[in-house]
């Protein structure tokens, strides 16, 4: 499957995205959501703070100063098993990491 930069931009549907393993029988391997999350991360979203495994971490989209919330669905897995990206409205992100 070949995914272009295009198909990894927020748009203004996307409200959460989850990583999944995907179980190729011989491997394990990430599946197009984790794989999306990764890049907006490198590529797109600011990191505001990080906090602790289980609370994840804060980024804002510069392009539209969205929230969006980094946390890994199962930290209790060896690497924390999949990623998760949520976005958040202020008041969340204020309960969860504070002032920023």
């Amino acid at each position: 499957m070949s995914l272009e930069t295009q198909d990894f931009e927020l748009t203004e549907e996307t409200t959460a995205i989850q990583g999944f393993w995907l179980d190729l029988g011989s491997k394990v391997v990430k599946d197009s959501g984790w794989i999306r999350i990764e890049w907006l991360l490198d590529n797109r979203l600011d990191c505001i703070i990080q906090k602790d495994v289980e609370t994840g971490s804060l980024y804002r989209n510069p392009s539209d100063d969205k929230l969006w919330h980094f946390y890994l669905v199962s930290p209790e897995l060896q690497n924390g098993g999949p990623p998760a990206l949520t976005q958040i409205n202020r008041d969340k992100a204020h309960e969860l990491f504070g002032e920023f």
